[in-house]
Formats: C-alpha cells, structure tokens, sequence
C-alpha cells in the first residue's frame, strides 16, 4: 500500500482559513489578481502568455494552438466567476485517455455566499432547484453533510462573456456550512461538454474532500507568526 502525497496550499495555513478541499493533479493555480485586472481593462493579450511556457513543454504546434484557443472562454467564464465572488481559481490539465489523447480544459472555482439559516439539507435543495436550466440534479451525502450537484449547458453567448460558438459544461457542487449560514460553491467549468459524466465524478470527489475543521492543525501551528 502506497500513501498519497499532497501539496499544501499557502492559504490552508492561513489562520482566516474556514474551509479546506484537495485537489487532484493536473490542476495550476490561476493568478486572481490578473484575472480581475483583464476583466476591468478588457486586456486579453496575456492570456495565451499565462501557461504559453507550461503548453510549450506538453505540445507541440497545431495542438497548442488549439488548447489557447480553447482558453478564451475558459478565462472568460473565469472572469465572471471571480466578478461573483470566487476566491480560488485553478485550471485544469487532463488528458483524453479514452478518446485521442488530446489534452482536456476545465476551471476550478471556490466561493461563498450568504443566505439565511435553514437546515443544512434544504439549503442544498434549494439552492440546486434555485439554478436555471439545469441538465442534471444530483444529492450528495458528503461526509463533511449534505450537498447538491448541479450541471448546466452553457452556449455561447456575448451576454454570457462566452465566445459565440463555444459550449461550456458548468457543474456546480453546493456545500452548506455547518452554521447553516452560508454555502460553499465548488464549480468545474470546462469546454470538453462529452465528458460531463468524468467531470460529475471528478467534482463529486473534490467536493468529498470539503472541511470545516481544520485537518492541519500540526502544520498551521508550526507557522511563524507574523511581527
């Protein structure tokens, strides 16, 4: 037996930190700073720069060119995530190893929103039923409480910051708080719309890991503080 290794996150060891979730590999932090930057002046240059050097050492011409193009709408849909509230984002890396072998996008987001306290499990239930044009609704019994699973199609449209001819698949786990004051969005939007089923199980098992308590506690007591 064989135990897995994981790599800690700064913001884990923070001590404002209320909520904790591991991610697998294939996933690259996004810089939230230059996401908001682009979404206010309209700046798209840098986009193709971000992981240009990361790209280069996977692929080679036709197929990079390709996966930049994907990420428009990827960063795009990133940039309305984060006007909403996100406070984490992440891009993911996964190759197709059933079809052909091609490398797949998707967009990890983390937020939080309010709402009135109710019972953690009707604050899951309402909060699917709440999401418009829904192609899939599903219960989660996760062991930090319930949840929802939500997944919707989205065409592209200017309204929707999408590029027009573009599809995304946006599935969206709600995780009430123990408080029942608050829920947790964990969100994978990607444009690889055939694999909703990989991705449903792949935030499925993201959202599983979710904490309220503090799984580090021997780490976050071993960082200095600051004078």
């Amino acid at each position: 037996m064989t135990s897995v290794s994981y790599m800690i996150d700064e913001s884990a060891c923070s001590q404002d930190a209320d909520i904790w979730f591991a991610l697998p590999a294939g996933f690259v932090p996004l810089p939230l700073h230059e996401l908001n930057e682009a979404a206010r002046t309209a700046q798209t240059a840098w986009q193709g720069d971000l992981l240009r050097p990361l790209l280069e050492t996977m692929l080679e011409g036709s197929a990079r060119q390709r996966l930049l193009t994907d990420l428009g709408p990827v960063l795009r849909m990133a940039q309305l995530l984060l006007a909403a509230g996100a406070v984490k984002c992440c891009l993911g890396l996964h190759r197709d190893d059933e079809g052909d072998g091609r490398l797949l996008l998707s967009l990890f987001t983390l937020a939080s929103r309010a709402t009135d306290w109710a019972p953690r499990s009707v604050l899951a239930a309402r909060a699917a039923m709440s999401a418009q044009g829904a192609d899939q609704i599903l219960t989660l019994d996760l062991p930090c409480g319930p949840a929802s699973l939500v997944q919707v199609s989205l065409n592209g449209a200017p309204e929707k910051g999408i590029a027009e001819g573009h599809r995304l698949l946006q599935i969206t786990a709600y995780v009430p708080c123990p408080d029942g004051r608050r829920i947790a969005l964990l969100t994978l939007a990607t444009t690889a719309v055939d694999q909703a089923e990989y991705y449903r199980a792949l935030l499925s098992d993201i959202a599983g890991t979710v904490s309220f308590d503090n799984p580090l506690p021997n780490v976050i007591d071993d960082v200095p503080d600051e004078d």
